[in-house]
């Protein structure tokens, strides 16, 4: 990602999370063997990328929640899913991320409408069920 004061650095960020992210989730519960091992590596490094863009700040436009963290917040709830069906801790390779998404959560605009973790896994894997890929 490029580091682009302002709006324009927004969108190349919220882009980076639009196309990164779902590409990643989407092979992490399609795929098996190797090629879920690579989507695992891959949504470890797009995390990974976030977490320096965020820094030390308590969110990613600083002190003030934004564009950004509205983009890339719909996916903490998918987190416990990523975990469970990659074999991996998110908490472990980015804390911050984690620590992050906790902080947001505590707004009252974010947890009214995220839904419940648990019942975000059990629908990927009603998907994996569907269409084959379990």
């Amino acid at each position: 990602m490029t580091r682009t004061p302002g709006r324009r650095h927004d969108s190349g960020q919220i882009n980076y999370i639009d196309k990164k992210i779902y590409d990643c989730q989407t092979r992490l519960w399609k795929l098996k063997g190797k090629a879920q091992e690579q989507a695992k590596k891959d949504m470890i490094e797009v995390f990974t990328t976030l977490e320096s863009e965020l820094g030390d700040k308590p969110y990613f436009g600083g002190d003030n929640f934004g564009f950004v963290d509205i983009a890339l917040v719909p996916f903490t709830c998918r987190f416990f899913a990523y975990e469970k069906l990659g074999g991996f801790s998110i908490e472990e390779n980015c804390p911050k991320i984690v620590a992050w998404a906790k902080l947001c959560k505590e707004r009252e605009s974010v947890a009214k409408v995220l839904p419940d973790p648990d019942k975000v896994f059990e629908f990927i894997q009603f998907l994996q069920s569907k269409f084959g890929a379990k």
